[in-house]
């Protein structure tokens, strides 16, 4: 297995607050890695490190064997990422704003290339709309198609099940299987263990910004996992 992400020591400090503390991961071509942990426990700071938004205070991050320091531009082109906030225009259609993406990518073809990525993401009826009246749900959809529309080997997704209603969870956990079958990799961040579990491959447990387990992810099931991560919780308290 390509070994496509690797950190070590990975590390970020935000005034004297150490967000992130000495975080080691390595991630491989169709491998699924459920970042686990309570709200601050430092996922979204991780993930920002691993989709090279922020720079890490201490540590290496090799992504597609390239330092992450200097090859922001070149790794960004092979990644896609879902953040927390969905990074849309509101005042352009759902069309425009893939077209906005697919330009600063170089893309060619994007007339259909768009189509079909409002079309896997269910939005194409929806296509001419502003995103302005979009609910969450959409618009986190939309953020997906954005994040897939240059066929990235990566992804990374903060909490990508947010505003979504139980069957746009069903149809985002079954897309994100069939990307991982296509030998994409993905970092995600979830409080819904049982949309993911199935087809996560391991598990990554933050507390505090540290790592404190990475294990199977089916070590427990949804339940067993909540479970443990209350009883870390409370035993590191």
């Amino acid at each position: 297995m390509d070994t496509l992400l690797s950190a070590r020591g990975l590390s970020r400090r935000y005034g004297r607050n150490w967000a992130l503390s000495r975080v080691d991961l390595e991630v491989g071509a169709g491998e699924v890695v459920a970042l686990l942990g309570a709200n601050g426990a430092g996922k979204s700071t991780l993930l920002n490190l691993l989709s090279t938004l922020h720079r890490p205070t201490e540590g290496t991050l090799e992504i597609f064997g390239l330092d992450a320091r200097h090859h922001h531009t070149r790794i960004r082109a092979r990644l896609g990422y879902v953040a927390h906030a969905t990074l849309l225009d509101d005042g352009l259609t759902a069309r425009e704003n893939l077209r906005y993406y697919a330009a600063l990518f170089g893309l060619t073809k994007v007339d259909r290339l768009v189509d079909e990525r409002l079309e896997e993401v269910g939005l194409s009826r929806r296509a001419h709309d502003r995103v302005a009246g979009f609910s969450r749900g959409m618009r986190q959809r939309l953020s997906l198609a954005r994040a897939l529309l240059h066929d990235p080997e990566l992804l990374i997704l903060d909490e990508p099940f947010t505003g979504l209603d139980a069957a746009g969870c069903r149809d985002l956990a079954a897309r994100l299987e069939e990307e991982k079958s296509k030998g994409r990799a993905i970092v995600l961040a979830t409080h819904q263990l049982e949309r993911v579990l199935s087809w996560s491959d391991r598990a990554l447990l933050l507390h505090r910004g540290r790592k404190v387990q990475e294990s199977g992810a089916d070590r427990y099931d949804a339940a067993g996992w909540a479970v443990h991560l209350a009883e870390v919780a409370e035993e590191r308290t």
